[in-house]
């Protein structure tokens, strides 16, 4: 006999535990289902249990409070984002904004919520750090040193181009589908680009 009389076996079940993941999935698609219906309202958590067709305690079980599952929730949509939306070279950069913004029309209720609400802006800043990263590097691998005046314009220029933020003026304000919303931005990034280039005919910045 193996092992001390006192002594007690955990008990893993991949089959349990695939289960669990799906269910805390489902958990959270049926969050993200809720802030597409209604950004700013007021989500219980018993409503996101009717959502995902679970007891509320399977919900708790999962996540012990409301701040608990909006923590789990932004990191799920971010992660799911950063896949799509971190380019890895400047024309990557460039036309980003086309294919982005279509899907940001997609989820418009959860884009909006992370632009006004506490828990998205928070969401937002946990990715600052490997977006300026990436934009750095694009800006470095096509030539164009990110240190530099310019190149500083131009970059700030670019994240204020790329981002939710700009998706939703140019939806409300100009009244365009997240497409031609996208293809503006990419346009104005274009423009950018062509005035900051050493050789170029004109300079945007200083006005000439």
């Amino acid at each position: 006999m193996s092992g001390s009389a006192g002594s007690t076996r955990k008990y893993s079940s991949p089959l349990r535990e695939q289960q669990a993941l799906e269910t805390r999935e489902r958990i959270l698609r049926a969050t993200l289902d809720l802030l597409n219906i209604n950004p700013f309202g007021d989500i219980s958590m018993d409503d996101v249990a009717k959502s995902a067709g679970v007891e509320r305690r399977t919900v708790f079980r999962h996540f012990a409070t409301k701040e608990a599952l909006f923590d789990a929730f932004w990191i799920f949509i971010n992660e799911g984002m950063n896949a799509r939306t971190l380019p890895s070279t400047l024309d990557e950069l460039v036309h980003a904004p086309i294919e982005t913004f279509q899907q940001f029309d997609k989820n418009q209720g959860v884009i909006r919520a992370s632009i006004h609400t506490p828990a998205g802006y928070a969401m937002r800043m946990r990715t600052i750090t490997a977006r300026r990263k990436a934009f750095k590097e694009c800006f470095r691998a096509a030539d164009m040193e990110p240190a530099s005046e310019n190149g500083k314009r131009a970059e700030a220029l670019f994240h204020l181009l790329y981002s939710a933020g700009a998706w939703e003026i140019l939806k409300d304000y100009a009244g365009l589908t997240g497409q031609e919303a996208g293809e503006v931005a990419s346009w104005a990034m274009q423009v950018i680009l062509k005035a900051t280039k050493p050789d170029a005919g004109s300079n945007l910045f200083n006005g000439e």
